[in-house]
């Protein structure tokens, strides 16, 4: 059996990308035509279609968040994943894969059940925030600014997903299909129809695209993307300190990129290099004394030398941008939608506001009695969300390229900006407020 689909090509030049969707004829494969039971004898296909409201293919923070907010909302719901997470153990070492969570994503989590759930497991709150380049040009924010009690927690990223996952079962009208992966999506006359290859088959009438960066739904909708490489990696380095639990996150800049520090619980950070690609290829070759020395070589002064490097991973810096996030009766959200500098910090958080955004959306069809699956709702969906992640990741590429450049007029100038921003002034606590969400 064979079907048309639409496929995302996706082509790069060395740094700009502008890639556009093309559609080509492709035959199932084997996985999906095993999806299909067929009765050998009379060629007759017996496979089971199950309706669902939304499918949503991608059970990480992003997938996971949305799966509960659409079934507290009473739709039935099913929800993909390949893996699931690991259960907690107290004992298990610290994940290198951290997120800076803002006070409004803990929001979101705490409506979902989720929040009190994380808390019982690994995190540290963070109250203060401090960026420099020469030493003397330091912005600080700190919660007390905003009179709030923290900016966050710092949590591992599989934590988060294992709060959310462990809510599920409050919700019978929420079905979890794992370990699975997608056969095939094709349109129908009822929606869109995912077939898994468990061999389970679903008639969507959303079908909700959370599955990453190299979304496949989104390649399949033909949903093009702009964006670009940034000819840098970052290294996530988890170590053991002598000192007490912080709960200050800083970040230096430097010509090759920043060097920055997350608390984590207890006596342990996370630091974070940027550099150039090649660079940070080496550094991940080193051995454990070998990269202590050069992170002390290289971070600096404020980070006590007394430390023992525990674990480590890298990954390339990108930013992409999906031209739209919906098509037809199909939405995309969190990475599958955009990717941005981690700079910041911000990139589960903007995935959490997609989140809001698309369950306020869906929650407003539903009370004026519309069809929440359609265009012309997730269009209000797109609109609330585009200019902000828009606006976000162009802060921070500004951000990026004016601090890439050593020239030093250029230098001086920036540091003053950063000593003048550390005056505690409206302007500086509403830019604090949007960072946190809080706006």
């Amino acid at each position: 059996m064979s079907a048309c689909k639409q496929v995302f090509q996706e082509g790069r030049q060395q740094h700009l990308l502008m890639i556009e969707a093309k559609t080509v004829t492709i035959e199932h494969n084997s996985v999906a035509e095993a999806a299909e039971k067929r009765d050998s004898r009379k060629g007759i296909v017996t496979e089971q279609h199950e309706t669902k409201d939304i499918v949503i293919i991608g059970g990480g923070m992003v997938g996971a968040a949305t799966a509960l907010g659409l079934a507290k909302l009473g739709l039935e719901v099913a929800l993909v994943e390949a893996f699931e997470p690991e259960a907690f153990d107290a004992s298990q070492p610290l994940d290198v894969r951290v997120s800076a969570i803002s006070v409004a994503s803990e929001a979101l989590l705490e409506r979902l059940g989720a929040f009190d759930t994380l808390l019982g497991m690994r995190h540290v709150a963070y109250r203060g925030l401090e960026t420099w380049e020469m030493e003397g040009c330091i912005t600080r924010f700190h919660a007390s600014q905003i009179k709030a009690e923290r900016l966050g927690h710092i949590v591992e990223n599989r934590l988060v997903q294992l709060a959310l996952w462990q809510e599920f079962d409050n919700y019978p009208n929420l079905t979890l299909c794992c370990p699975a992966r997608v056969g095939r999506m094709v349109r129908s006359s009822v929606g869109i129809e995912v077939s898994l290859d468990d061999g389970r088959v679903f008639d969507a009438r959303l079908l909700v695209g959370a599955d990453g960066a190299n979304s496949r739904v989104r390649q399949w909708a033909g949903i093009g993307i702009s964006g670009w490489d940034y000819s840098q990696s970052c290294m996530l380095i988890n170590i053991a300190t002598e000192c007490d639990e912080q709960d200050v996150t800083w970040q230096q800049f430097t010509p090759q990129g920043p060097r920055s520090l997350l608390p984590l619980p207890g006596k342990n950070a996370s630091l974070v290099w940027y550099d150039d690609a090649k660079q940070i290829r080496s550094l991940m070759q080193l051995s454990d004394s070998q990269l202590k020395q050069a992170i002390i070589n290289h971070f600096p002064d404020r980070l006590d030398p007394h430390f023992e490097v525990l674990a480590k991973g890298s990954f390339p810096l990108t930013r992409r941008h999906a031209q739209q996030y919906y098509r037809d009766n199909l939405v995309i959200l969190g990475d599958a939608a955009h990717t941005i500098n981690p700079l910041a910090g911000q990139g589960v958080n903007l995935g959490f506001k997609d989140v809001e955004a698309l369950i306020a959306t869906i929650t407003q069809a539903l009370e004026k009695g519309e069809d929440w699956s359609k265009a012309t709702v997730l269009e209000g969906f797109q609109k609330q969300r585009w200019f902000d992640n828009q606006l976000m990741m162009t802060g921070m590429d500004l951000f990026y390229a004016g601090f890439s450049n050593d020239l030093l007029p250029l230098k001086l100038l920036r540091n003053a900006g950063l000593k003048l921003a550390d005056i505690n002034t409206p302007v500086k606590q509403q830019v604090l407020k949007y960072a946190l969400g809080l706006r």
